[in-house]
């Protein structure tokens, strides 16, 4: 099926570059020099890609850009910017721009570009994708992560990913790349904090054979590794101040330089970045510096806790009981450990409810768990969030009583180790001050 491009460009030698850069992918373009006049296009005929000049003579790209967000939201379309105008291209970016390139158009990024945006998935394979989620859960807060993903993936926009940890940040990463026009290629994860800092340039960037005591042959690096594909940095936080000067430039530059070359290599990643660390704090702390940050943080998705989405536990544990078989027959819970399980604070999210599971299946008899298998009094509760008392559901007129008596001892301990500072306590808890207020008041404890 042939595909059709709409140019909206006021200079005619860029309009012809890119025209003759097009039939050479045989691509059919469409040629406007004015924001009212790719508006009209657009209404006359679908297209595939808009490539759009940032300064028109009625508009910006920017202005055309909410349009097609709008009006066209499955219509991927990408800004040319001055050279060294990040600002613009970042902004554009956030409005929902598939990608940017910076004049003069270097052909080999256009080609790349091109080639990206028309490689998106269709609607048929985002719905597949979607009936086979990789993360589980269908409490509102996961919903809506879903659907934030489907929207993001389609960008080449840098992500940042923020959340406790066990929160499943790399399973959001992993979904996003697998619904992008880089699905094809490689998905590669580093953890940022597991690199010692004197070999994190050559991790990154690669090194030649002889550049440093220990290089006995060149190795290529992350960058280059996951080059078309997607590079997830994993607790980005933990990234040495000169290391994030190289990084920024990387990302600026869409170049890297290998330890021990004299030239750089043009390379072609989609960056997701992701830490449990409070990036902004960092910023302000002087440990992480606040032009990388923003350079990240292009687009964010928050994960939420499971302490704020408990409806989801029951949907979980049955999914992991599924992979979990103690000799050979499927592991059962009772309902007085699914009770448990929903009362539990889960300072280790996901990821610790998967070990705690993991666990009572090779502790319990007749392949069936009780409460007593899942030891969650035995070292396994937070000790940053200890609650009160300990209590078992037979012990509780109700469930809904026993999960306030639950939530009103969380709230009273942080309160307490937050000297009574709201906003701090908040935090803590990885709710927003108007959630918290709102609870103390649900509570009786807003005196």
């Amino acid at each position: 099926m042939n595909k059709t491009v709409l140019i909206i460009d006021d200079e005619l030698d860029l309009r012809e570059l890119l025209k003759l850069t097009l039939a050479k992918m045989h691509i059919s373009a469409i040629a406007v020099e004015t924001v009212s006049q790719a508006k009209a296009e657009l209404k006359q005929q679908p297209f595939d890609l808009c490539l759009t000049d940032m300064r028109l003579p009625d508009g910006s790209g920017l202005d055309l850009v909410a349009y097609v967000q709008k009006h066209h939201p499955q219509l991927p379309i990408a800004v040319l910017t001055a050279y060294g105008n990040v600002e613009l291209a970042v902004e554009a970016l956030k409005l929902g721009a598939f990608d940017f390139l910076s004049k003069p158009v270097n052909l080999t990024r256009l080609r790349s570009l091109i080639s990206n945006a028309l490689s998106l998935p269709d609607a048929a394979h985002i719905d597949s994708m979607i009936d086979e989620p990789l993360l589980l859960g269908e409490s509102q807060h996961m919903r809506n992560i879903r659907q934030q993903i489907t929207k993001v993936a389609r960008s080449q926009a840098p992500m940042y990913i923020s959340g406790e940890s066990g929160t499943g940040k790399e399973l959001a990463a992993r979904s996003i790349h697998r619904q992008s026009p880089r699905a094809k290629n490689l998905f590669a994860p580093v953890n940022c904090g597991a690199i010692p800092s004197n070999l994190m340039e050559s991790e990154f960037f690669g090194h030649l054979k002889g550049s440093f005591t220990g290089a006995v042959e060149d190795k290529m690096g992350l960058f280059q590794a996951a080059s078309g594909g997607t590079l997830f940095l994993d607790e980005v936080a933990d990234l040495p101040l000169d290391m994030q000067v190289k990084l920024l430039r990387a990302i600026q530059e869409k170049r890297v330089r290998p330890v021990g070359s004299e030239s750089e290599v043009e390379v072609d990643v989609r960056l997701i970045s992701a830490t449990h660390k409070n990036l902004q704090d960092a910023v302000m702390e002087g440990t992480f510096r606040s032009d990388l940050f923003y350079r990240l943080n292009v687009i964010d998705i928050h994960m939420p806790s499971l302490r704020q989405r408990p409806e989801d536990i029951a949907l979980l544990t049955e999914e992991f009981l599924k992979h979990l078989r103690s000799n050979g027959k499927v592991v059962k819970l009772s309902k007085s450990a699914l009770d448990a399980l929903r009362c539990y604070n889960f300072p280790g999210n996901v990821r610790e409810l998967e070990n705690i599971l993991e666990r009572a299946a090779t502790l319990c008899e007749n392949n069936r768990i009780e409460v007593s298998d899942l030891k969650l009094n035995s070292g396994n509760q937070d000790q940053s969030t200890p609650l009160r008392t300990e209590r078992q559901p037979a012990q509780i007129d109700s469930l809904d009583d026993h999960l306030e008596e639950i939530e009103k001892e969380i709230l009273l301990d942080t309160l307490e180790r937050s000297r009574w500072n709201k906003t701090a306590a908040a935090k803590k808890l990885g709710i927003s001050f108007r959630s918290i207020r709102y609870r103390l008041q649900k509570l009786g404890l807003d005196d």
